[in-house]
């Protein structure tokens, strides 16, 4: 008998990331979103993950939702989907992915495969509960959910082996279902919440854990972190500074206004740019000798493609690997349990290009080596 795989969309997931908005949740964001260049991210993601099924097609019965929510990055990819339900084209919204998740509990689909971020995951909770087993295919801006792959290959891969039941050491888990208050998040305010808990199958390094955050007991060592990075700063160099409490601390400690969740930049240790997007950062880095600061999410190792796309492919490979400055307190290295580094930034040969080993600075003239994962 042929599972069943049920495949979701969010067309619109992660459009805000590049320019920098931190989301897309509401029309009126959307729509700015658009005006100022954002492109669709999701549908690229799930064909990705697709791919990486083409070789069970035969054995299994894929169940979409009509043209951009899964049909479309279905037939691209070389399936004959059933498509269920009905939508308005370029008008989708969050209750379109209720009804969709709706519709593949009620035919019983063996695992709901769904691309986007922490809202697509809270709305697919809010429909399905634990019934089912589900996996996101990360898209979305801001991901602090443990229902996503850590990438879309990975995503694919723990598809096919869920359904095909091939792998022994695969297991189904429960994982929570976080989100955060967009508007509060635009505010440089960071409220998350967890909504519940989605079965999901589980490989170590295939799925990101749950994000952690800062503790109290860490601010001795962020700003000997701090001190660190502005004792070696160059006058003459551009210095791209990433989102987090981390990094805001050498923000704080130059006395530079600075945005908690957006992405900054200072040159000869005075701001030259404040919550910036991916074509003022290409712009900012215009003959113009550049290095790029950011910090580890604790507990998911993500340094980039996690809340800071702003800093895109493109910046990344403009500015090089030698000149990204990584930094981390102990607390959040040892919160990896061993995982590698990782990094999603939407281009495999940029990734390819960050994997290795890179020196992440720990404390004050103290430093780390660890490894990033392709």
């Amino acid at each position: 008998m042929s599972k069943k795989l049920g495949f979701i969309v969010n067309p619109i997931a992660g459009m805000g990331g590049r320019v920098g908005l931190k989301g897309t949740d509401g029309q009126m964001i959307l729509e700015k979103a658009r005006q100022l260049g954002a492109v669709p991210e999701s549908p690229r993601r799930s064909a990705i993950a697709l791919k990486r099924i083409i070789c069970i097609k035969e054995n299994i019965e894929l169940i979409t939702y009509p043209h951009e929510m899964g049909e479309d990055e279905a037939r691209e990819c070389g399936f004959n989907p059933t498509v269920i339900g009905s939508i308005r084209l370029g008008r989708t919204t969050l209750h379109d992915t209720e009804n969709a998740a709706k519709e593949m509990l009620r035919l019983g689909v063996d695992l709901l495969l769904f691309c986007g971020g922490d809202g697509t995951a809270r709305d697919v909770y809010n429909v399905i509960g634990d019934e089912v087993a589900s996996l996101g295919i990360p898209a979305g801006v801001k991901i602090h959910s443990a229902v996503y792959a850590t990438s879309p290959h990975n995503a694919g891969d723990l598809a096919v082996a869920c359904l095909e039941g091939s792998s022994s050491g695969l297991r189904l888990r429960l994982a929570e279902v976080m989100d955060i208050d967009e508007e509060a998040f635009r505010d440089n305010r960071l409220s998350a919440r967890l909504y519940g808990y989605l079965k999901v199958p589980y490989q170590r390094r295939l799925v990101q854990s749950g994000k952690s955050g800062s503790t109290h007991e860490e601010e001795a060592s962020i700003d000997a972190i701090a001190s660190d990075v502005i004792n070696n700063m160059q006058d003459d160099c551009l210095y791209i500074i990433g989102s987090g409490t981390t990094t805001r601390a050498i923000m704080e400690k130059l006395g530079l206004e600075n945005t908690l969740l957006g992405i900054d930049a200072v040159y000869s240790k005075k701001l030259t740019g404040l919550d910036l997007n991916e074509a003022q950062l290409l712009k900012l880095t215009e003959g113009t000798r550049a290095k790029i600061v950011v910090t580890v999410i604790g507990g998911q190792g993500y340094i980039f493609g996690r809340g800071n796309q702003q800093i895109s492919a493109k910046v990344i490979e403009k500015v090089g690997k030698e000149n990204i400055i990584v930094i981390a307190t102990q607390n959040k290295i040892l919160s990896l349990k061993g995982n590698p580094l990782l990094v999603d930034t939407g281009e495999d040969k940029v990734n390819q290009m960050l994997g290795g080993y890179i020196k992440v600075i720990s404390g004050f003239n103290e430093r780390i080596m660890l490894k990033v994962a392709t």
